[in-house]
């Protein structure tokens, strides 16, 4: 009798831990975030903070839409982006910042952590949503990153969504770009922070972990106010802003020469993969190293079991998470 009550425990166990393993294997996460830099309250309308608030929840719902119907990582970190680039209180999409010219250039990545399939586009001008074009190019062209009116021929001949220059156009990236001119007249230097005249890097980003523990990252940037000679920051260059692995994945924001530089996105990866450092750890780490070059913006990181890190050296960072089961939460300052 005691063996078979024995036996029985045994069994019980057995199940409980296959039901917790079976549980988890359900759970997915969602991170995002729309720039870092000095975003403080004072600095805010009750009418702007309403509205990037709404902005990052309407891109945590249609990303963990995606993701509670048992859709790929992959399809939400571009879900949750198009949402962001469609939106013009971020520096993506409609509302990116003008070049030294007066145009729009725009730049995107996303990278497939299971098979590092990545994908990337810099300098296009007319695809409504560059994160789908990064896309297309990861899974229809046969390279990497594509650049330029290479990038925008493709995206025509593959029929994405094209956009006037009014779509991207907006009269407060307007006013951003007449008060760099007016800041270059006086010739003051260009700084990584000259660049931006408000010291926010609005590029927008999501992570995703899915039921089966897959993860992605994406990332979308319009790049610096005042930009030349066709600059590409760090967003679409594949372990500076964005990458991901097996392990983790990290979408970045923030000054693109630093961030290039040490190869942030990678870094926080190569410490979780390699040394075992906890997510929030690697990345408040990295993003330490790089602050001391110079470099200020922040980071989104999340890992294959869920864990996820938000680490930004700025006084905010428009961000926020969702994960199954949870109410998403979405914050803009420091504090929070």
């Amino acid at each position: 009798m005691r063996h078979a009550l024995g036996t029985m425990a045994i069994a019980m166990a057995m199940m409980a831990t296959l039901g917790g393993a079976s549980a988890r294997a359900q759970e997915w996460t969602l991170v995002i975030h729309g720039g870092a830099g000095v975003i403080e309250r004072e600095r805010m309308t009750p009418e702007r903070d309403a509205a990037v608030r709404a902005a990052l929840n309407a891109a945590l719902a249609a990303g963990g839409a995606v993701l509670d119907g048992g859709g790929s990582a992959l399809d939400a970190v571009e879900a949750a982006v198009r949402v962001l680039e469609d939106d013009p209180n971020f520096n993506a999409g409609r509302g990116a910042v003008f070049t030294a010219d007066g145009t729009n250039e725009l730049d995107a990545a996303i990278m497939d952590g299971r098979s590092r399939a990545a994908g990337a586009v810099a300098g296009v001008t007319a695809t409504r949503n560059p994160i789908s074009l990064a896309r297309a190019v990861m899974e229809r062209s046969g390279h990497v990153m594509l650049i330029g009116a290479g990038a925008d021929a493709f995206s025509r001949a593959e029929g994405l969504e094209q956009a006037a220059p009014e779509w991207f156009a907006t009269p407060e990236r307007r006013e951003q770009l007449e008060r760099w001119r007016a800041a270059q007249q006086q010739g003051q230097r260009q700084s990584a922070l000259a660049f931006d005249p408000d010291h926010k890097f609005g590029t927008v980003g999501a992570v995703a972990r899915d039921s089966a523990g897959n993860l992605a990252a994406a990332t979308s940037t319009g790049g610096v106010t005042g930009k030349r000679w066709g600059r590409v920051g760090d967003a679409p260059l594949i372990g500076a802003g964005t990458f991901a692995d097996a392990t983790c994945a990290v979408s970045a924001t923030g000054a693109g020469e630093f961030y290039i530089r040490m190869n942030v996105a990678h870094e926080i990866c190569a410490r979780v993969r390699l040394s075992g450092d906890p997510v929030q750890q690697a990345a408040d780490a990295v993003q330490a190293e790089t602050l001391q070059l110079g470099g200020s913006g922040g980071v989104i990181a999340l890992t294959a079991d869920g864990a996820h890190a938000f680490s930004f050296n700025t006084p905010g960072m428009y961000r926020g998470v969702a994960r199954r089961g949870a109410a998403a939460t979405v914050a803009i300052y420091g504090d929070e």
